[in-house]
């Protein structure tokens, strides 16, 4: 493939590439098991660099108007839209997902630039009375500094755009290291930054695996704030590293979000909206629908037919536009999928589909896990209670509310709910009770631009998107204006 030949294989620091001076990683093609591409890691000292080259940038980028920014950010957009069909196919090739979930992947990416681009005009400040007369009190919102942002293989190409799409966007310059396993679409994006003509060190691109290159960018000093979207487990030693020097930490975690289903919904729209959500881009979304829990009543008939749209799902080469769902993203996170399905059997669940790698994958070498349907499980089992992040789905059936809401509610995570109901009173309740940062009601995902995307519990702190996302990448300052010429005093001396 073209594609291949072409891609770079270098860090991208202060406006240049950057050979790697800590050896080489390979990239693993997960649809074949073969490596695409040997990536150049870079050493801590060139960490450093980067972060130097993003602080010596930040006085001037800073500086400029936000209208001014906002250009950059538009002609992102506009390549992004350019290459589109080349970006899909690098997010396929390296992660696995089906170009057509990866088409939409680089939809987001650009619309990520064009969306922060709007709050040019948007940044606002405030202006409180003082007790002093002749004066006045300012609270700017300014920019932080210097960006230190981690993202994960899942979605390589839009997680770029949605760390620095609001960093540059208010003033900040920003250092980011890709997941090991999905390096090229951010490299990709770098190639894109570049040739939008955005000022060296604003944004930089650093290659390499996490106990090297991302550990000396969490415990750096001169990084102004982290943000971070992965596992719990790196979550915790991210704000671990980033309490030695006070450094604020956004983190996007896990999930395991409940899908509730009563027996007043639309039951084909549960079922479709059910399968897309467990089964889109293999299982491998935070937000996946992780449990399904469904009102006994009819249990029975939304089995039935739940069963029955996953057994139609295409399992294919994920570059094949007929193909439903590829491969797991590497044999490390194919293993642990298994692994949580023959623990539940071994617990007595029952597999009602799939269950294991398909007999007639589509290619020998590759990732492949088989479309899978639990049942006969209770909520203490460990497939209902840790991520799975595959595609696997439990369903386990109910009585009442109150114990759908006590099963959902029943674990450390908190990133995301459905509902699935007609019910005004049930909805209200559950918006009320579900502790999740996100609730979706007779609908799935993908979250809007606009909207918050945090979690509780172990499923993170702080959030992305929209204004209140926005708001992790900037600090306020206030300033006591007095232009009355006359000394101030405190109120009770004036007195």
């Amino acid at each position: 493939m073209e594609t291949i030949r072409d891609m770079e294989n270098r860090s991208y620091i202060n406006g240049r590439w950057v050979d790697g001076d800590d050896g080489t990683f390979d990239v693993i093609n997960p649809a074949t098991g073969e490596i695409l591409r040997s990536v150049q890691q870079v050493s801590g000292a060139q960490v450093d660099e980067a972060i130097v080259a993003a602080r010596r940038a930040f006085a001037s980028w800073s500086a400029r108007s936000p209208l001014e920014r906002a250009q950059y950010m538009r002609r992102i957009a506009a390549l992004a839209r350019r290459d589109a069909e080349r970006l899909a196919r690098v997010v396929v090739i390296e992660q696995g997902k089906t170009i057509r979930e990866a088409r939409g992947e680089v939809a987001a990416t650009a619309e990520f630039f064009d969306y922060f681009a709007e709050f040019a005009r948007r940044i606002q400040g405030e202006i409180l009375p003082s007790d002093f007369a002749g004066e006045q009190i300012w609270i700017q919102r300014v920019a932080l500094g210097v960006v230190g942002a981690i993202i994960p293989w899942n979605y390589p190409s839009v997680l770029v755009a949605r760390k620095v799409a609001p960093a540059m966007i208010v003033g900040d310059t920003i250092v980011l290291k890709p997941h090991e396993m999905t390096p090229l679409s951010a490299l990709e994006m770098a190639r894109i930054f570049d040739e939008a003509g955005v000022p060296a060190g604003v944004v930089n691109i650093v290659n390499g695996v996490g106990r090297c290159v991302g550990e000396a960018l969490t415990a750096a000093p001169g990084i102004d704030m982290l943000t971070m979207t992965g596992s719990v487990p790196t979550g915790k030693r991210i704000m671990a590293a980033a309490a030695a020097n006070l450094t604020p930490v956004s983190l996007e975690l896990g999930g395991k979000a409940p899908f509730i289903v009563m027996a007043d919904s639309d039951l084909d729209v549960a079922v479709r909206s059910a399968v897309t959500s467990r089964f889109m881009n293999c299982g491998q979304v935070c937000i996946c629908n992780e449990r399904t829990l469904v009102q006994r009543d009819v249990y029975d008939a939304f089995l039935e037919r739940f069963v029955a749209a996953t057994r139609n799902l295409k399992v294919g080469m994920p570059l094949d536009e007929r193909t439903d769902m590829g491969p797991k993203v590497s044999r490390g996170e194919l293993d642990k999928v298994h692994a949580l399905v023959e623990e539940a059997i071994d617990m007595g669940a029952t597999v009602a589909y799939g269950g294991g790698r398909p007999a007639d994958a589509p290619n020998a070498g590759g990732y492949w896990y088989s479309p899978t349907v639990l049942t006969g499980l209770d909520a203490g089992m460990p497939v209902m209670q840790r991520e799975i992040f595959g595609p696997v789905v439990p369903i386990v059936p109910f009585d009442t509310l109150d114990e759908a809401l006590a099963i959902a509610n029943g674990s450390r995570y908190g990133l995301s709910a459905y509902l699935f109901t007609n019910d005004v009173r049930a909805i209200m309740r559950a918006v009320n009770e579900l502790e999740s940062g996100e609730v979706y009601v007779n609908r799935v995902g993908p979250e809007s631009l606009q909207g918050f995307h945090g979690g509780y519990g172990d499923s993170g702190v702080g959030g992305d998107d929209g204004m209140h996302g926005l708001e992790a990448y900037l600090r306020k300052k206030t300033i006591y204006l007095n232009y009355s010429g006359a000394p101030t005093a405190p109120i009770a001396d004036a007195c």
